[in-house]
């Protein structure tokens, strides 16, 4: 059995358990202290409270009221800790982002054509518009010989596994991964 606490993230009231609110304070409190004498730190930290709930949220079954630390985990660790603009990390952190740094892959969920363009923007860490935006032009002004770029990259970029909490595959994304994984699966049989 589990205690309940109701914890108050950016001003707004949720059921929590007792194990997960003491990882989140000490989650909050390690935040906090990164901040230090910020001017925005209360800003920040408001905002950090709301992206916590909403992860928490977004990774709850249907029906569930209460964040658990099954929830919890998952979510402070793709929020990532927090850092101060500008301030150097010791050199043990900064191995730990060069390990995570995010690997090219196509991402179906959100695509609009195979998921590149998603891929590119996660990888760059840029903004997913931008990317299209940059490779419509491309495709303008090359007269089409984007295109062929972009068939290259959807063929040899890997897939990104398929969040089974996220959003579904639109159709075309969907049909398109389906035809890249066997076109490639037909190559590798051809190869040996």
């Amino acid at each position: 059995m589990q205690r309940v606490i109701h914890a108050s993230l950016n001003r707004n009231s949720y059921p929590i358990e007792e194990d997960a609110y003491a990882r989140l304070e000490a989650y909050l409190a390690e935040s906090a202290a990164a901040l230090g004498d910020d001017p925005d730190r209360d800003e920040i930290l408001l905002d950090l409270e709301q992206a916590v709930a909403d992860q928490c949220r977004r990774r709850q079954p249907p029906q569930a009221t209460v964040i658990t630390l099954q929830e919890l985990l998952p979510a402070l660790e793709e929020i990532g800790p927090v850092r101060r603009p500008g301030v150097e990390q010791a050199s043990s952190d900064s191995k730990k982002t060069t390990e995570t740094a995010p690997s090219l892959q196509q991402i179906s969920q959100g695509a609009w054509v195979s998921g590149v363009c998603l891929g590119l923007a996660r990888y760059l860490r840029a903004e997913v518009t931008l990317i299209r935006v940059i490779a419509a032009a491309l495709l303008f002004f090359t007269g089409g010989a984007a295109l062929l770029l972009y068939g290259v990259l959807a063929g040899i970029v890997p897939f990104a596994e398929i969040d089974p909490n996220g959003p579904p595959v639109a159709k075309i994304p969907a049909k398109l991964r389906e035809w890249i994984e066997l076109l490639r699966r037909k190559i590798a049989a051809f190869a040996r």
